[in-house]
């Protein structure tokens, strides 16, 4: 998720902070308005960001199927419907032959968050590619000391787990597609929306994973 929005909020600042961390991630849900309040919730979101990256803004504002169940059950479906959905996300996985890359490069990839902030124009540069952003939910290497605290601390990650070719696969699905793992998750679908190529969910599958990456040090 991004750290950083620049974009023109206007009046709709605070009408739109309850949803904004959410919309951010490019592929969560969303919480349905209460229709009582007679706030019209899209129509704010279009307005909130008429700006910048209007291909971004396109895909964020319409749900799939998944995101609308878990809007509509507000993030805490049922048990049979959770499974339902991790089942049907774990067939979408397409898990390539090389689960781990370099940790490396997945430690610039964590760091950069190009490419999913409103105002990152990817039509005028369009070779660059995409960025995971993923200090701005968890703590990985503690060389790092700017990072959030949204999802769970990594650091220690592949150090705890070991990285057998069982964990790599789970570690290189979690990235690519968490809701196959856990329902409703707020994590991004880094390899499910196409925001990180396979060889780039591989570099960060290192990073966490390697004996040699600062974040098992």
């Amino acid at each position: 998720m991004p750290r950083l929005l620049n974009a023109d909020w206007g009046n709709n600042m605070k009408k739109l902070t309850a949803i904004a961390g959410c919309v951010l991630a490019a592929g969560c849900v969303t919480q349905q308005a209460d229709t009582g309040s007679g706030l019209n919730t899209e129509a704010i979101f279009k307005a909130g960001f008429s700006q910048g990256n209007a291909a971004l803004a396109a895909r964020v504002s319409v749900q799939d199927d998944v995101q609308t169940q878990c809007s509509k059950f507000r993030d805490k479906p049922s048990k049979e419907i959770a499974a339902n959905i991790e089942k049907q996300q774990l067939s979408s996985v397409k898990f390539p032959e090389k689960l781990m890359g370099d940790w490396k490069k997945g430690e610039k990839i964590a760091q950069d968050g190009w490419g999913m902030r409103f105002t990152d124009m990817k039509d005028s540069n369009p070779n660059r590619p995409n960025g995971g952003n993923c200090y701005a939910c968890h703590q990985i290497a503690p060389q790092e000391l700017s990072y959030g605290t949204l999802g769970p601390s990594l650091y220690r990650f592949g150090a705890l787990r070991g990285n057998s070719a069982e964990i790599q696969k789970y570690t290189w699905g979690k990235i690519a597609n968490p809701q196959a793992y856990s329902a409703c998750s707020n994590m991004p679908r880094f390899g499910h929306n196409k925001i990180l190529t396979d060889e780039q969910i591989s570099d960060l599958v290192a990073l966490l994973l390697d004996p040699e990456s600062p974040a098992n040090k």
